[in-house]
């Protein structure tokens, strides 16, 4: 999940995209990377690359008309078509299962050396390190030239535009980007549990991560480690004393971190260094 929030911050946080249907991606290389596994290759890497081009190929498609609109529109579109791909994954059992799904998703043996045991030990190293080397690559897209453009972008298209920049080229690659990064996301959930459904294209689920995002800090790659890590936490405490009304909290954590850090936590210890400074 961290996958999944690192990559939608590449396009909220950086170049200021907000949309609710990043789960389009999520969920096509989800469903990419089961098949795969089921029919050609079970090697857990190949599974990543199919994942991540089924991610990319989705962000490019969508993202050419999404990306004309602004706002409202913007999110109104995005949500259809997580819809539309919900509904086409139920409707295609003879490829997707239906709503039951793809399950019986194997994985072979990583880098033809490591099973995947009982325990999860292998694949908590190997997801750890996809998350390693994910952070790593968009660390160096934020920090190129290419990264200072998407800031600018979401600071102000207009004027970006005016100089030159071509604005609507560069929403369109880190959006093809940022889908890519969520399609390795959503193979590596299905390599991980063993099974796709058509939830992975639910609406809650973008709207999760956005929330994730927020109480993070959109904008800093490490905000949205922190808000992953916060809301899974929150959500296993409170979701196992009341079930039914987990989500109270999580709603009451994120009106104060919106009024009260608006840059989410990761700029809590900062605001607690210019408070001490002001008092002492």
């Amino acid at each position: 999940m961290m996958i999944f929030v690192v990559s939608f911050d590449l396009i909220l946080g950086q170049a200021g995209i907000a949309t609710l249907g990043h789960a389009a991606m999520y969920g096509c290389g989800a469903y990419a990377a089961g098949l795969i596994s089921l029919h050609l290759s079970p090697d857990p890497l190949l599974g990543l690359l199919v994942g991540a081009v089924a991610g990319a190929v989705m962000a490019w498609i969508s993202g050419l008309v999404l990306l004309r609109t602004h706002g409202i529109t913007l999110l109104m579109i995005s949500i259809a078509v997580t819809m539309v791909l919900q509904e086409t994954a139920s409707q295609a059992r003879w490829l997707t299962g239906g709503a039951d799904g793809l399950a019986g998703i194997t994985v072979g043996p990583l880098l033809g050396l490591y099973e995947f045991d009982f325990v999860g030990q292998v694949a908590f190293i190997y997801s750890v390190s996809i998350l390693a080397a994910v952070l790593l690559l968009c660390q160096v897209l934020i920090g190129s030239p290419f990264g200072l453009a998407l800031r600018g972008i979401e600071g102000s298209a207009s004027r970006m535009r005016a100089i030159g920049t071509p604005v609507y080229r560069r929403k369109v690659t880190v959006y093809v980007i940022a889908g890519a990064i969520a399609g390795i996301a959503g193979a590596l959930a299905a390599q991980v549990t063993g099974l796709v459904g058509i939830e992975v294209f639910n609406f809650s689920l973008s709207a999760d991560v956005m929330v994730m995002l927020i109480l993070g800090g959109a904008g800093r790659l490490y905000g949205a480690l922190v808000g992953t890590l916060l809301f899974m936490v929150v959500h296993h405490v409170a979701a196992s004393i009341d079930p039914l009304n987990w989500l109270f909290v999580i709603g009451f954590m994120l009106l104060i971190v919106v009024f009260v850090l608006p840059k989410g936590l990761v700029a809590l210890p900062g605001r607690l260094a210019r408070l001490l400074r002001r008092t002492s």
